[in-house]
């Protein structure tokens, strides 16, 4: 009996540090996690330079294994204190904390000589452990939550551009043809995207009258339809600001709209230190603010 009650002691402790921000320690775990990541994916850049691969390939080989071992520990805490470790492993910080790992491990698996091209790609894989400091910004997961929100509208948005590029393209494709660099209609639609999204890198042109009047058509369009996006994104980022602020009242005045760092209320001055306190919860959920997500 004593045994479980310490063990549970053990979990709610190492949840509390690992995934809560509002103690001293999970401060100083968050800060600790932070410079290692941003180590590791430097060494991983380093390793990337040839001079240094070959002047400090063992150093940089120990490094990685150091970081490799230590973000394993991490991600079995956080597994072993987790209320729902399958829904920590299937979301996407749990998915981004394994895939700083696994290819370190694979790499013990597969062949240097014959499969260079896979470990490099193993290597270079290894940088995406700087998606980890997602996890650490609140103003980062509002964003994803805002994108999530908005995946519809962005999926219509690209399918309706898709639909312009290959009119654009099947046009050119037509007007044009193979004598001027259009030989194809997929290298026709690859010529319309570069235009439409105003990149022009000028290995195709169009050398017809009625061929420069559809690349004008094209670029006057990508122009108006750029903004699209990003008043889409914009809105739902509002809301979710709007949402967020919605959680925090003040006990004096009982009134909404406070930041999530607010401290005081910005209606009476009255202090929000106890509002603040939520309970803990699965950290697959992102039911209160005070808890990182993930």
């Amino acid at each position: 009996m004593t045994t479980e009650i310490s063990k549970e002691n053990l979990r709610e402790k190492l949840y509390r540090i690992i995934f809560g921000t509002d103690t001293p320690a999970g401060k100083r775990f968050d800060l600790i996690l932070i410079v290692a990541i941003l180590l590791s994916v430097t060494a991983v850049i380093l390793d990337s330079i040839e001079a240094w691969q070959l002047r400090y390939a063992m150093h940089l080989f120990y490094i990685e294994w150091f970081f490799t071992l230590l973000f394993t520990l991490e991600f079995i805490a956080r597994i072993y204190c987790s209320p729902n470790p399958k829904a920590y492993i299937t979301s996407f910080y749990g998915i981004v904390d394994l895939l700083a790992i696994l290819p370190t491990y694979i790499s013990l698996f597969v062949p240097s000589a014959s499969l260079l091209l896979v470990i490099r790609l193993l290597r270079v894989m290894r940088i995406f452990r700087v998606l980890k400091l997602l996890q650490y910004s609140g103003e980062a997961n509002a964003l994803l939550r805002s994108l999530l929100m908005a995946r519809r509208k962005i999926f219509i948005f690209l399918f309706f551009v898709l639909i312009l590029v290959t009119i654009f393209g099947s046009l050119m494709y037509i007007i044009e043809g193979p004598i001027y660099g259009f030989t194809s209609i997929p290298r026709s639609i690859y010529w319309a995207i570069v235009t439409v999204t105003t990149v022009g890198y000028g290995d195709i042109t169009p050398h017809t009258i009625f061929g420069q009047a559809i690349a004008a058509l094209a670029m006057l369009t990508g122009y108006a339809i750029i903004a699209v996006p990003t008043g889409i994104i914009s809105a739902e980022l509002i809301s979710e600001m709007q949402r967020e602020r919605t959680v925090i009242r003040c006990s004096n005045c009982e009134r909404f709209g406070h930041e999530a760092d607010a401290e005081y209320c910005r209606f009476c001055g009255t202090e929000l230190k106890y509002q603040r306190s939520n309970p803990i919860v699965d950290p697959a959920s992102n039911s209160t603010s005070d808890n990182k997500a993930l």
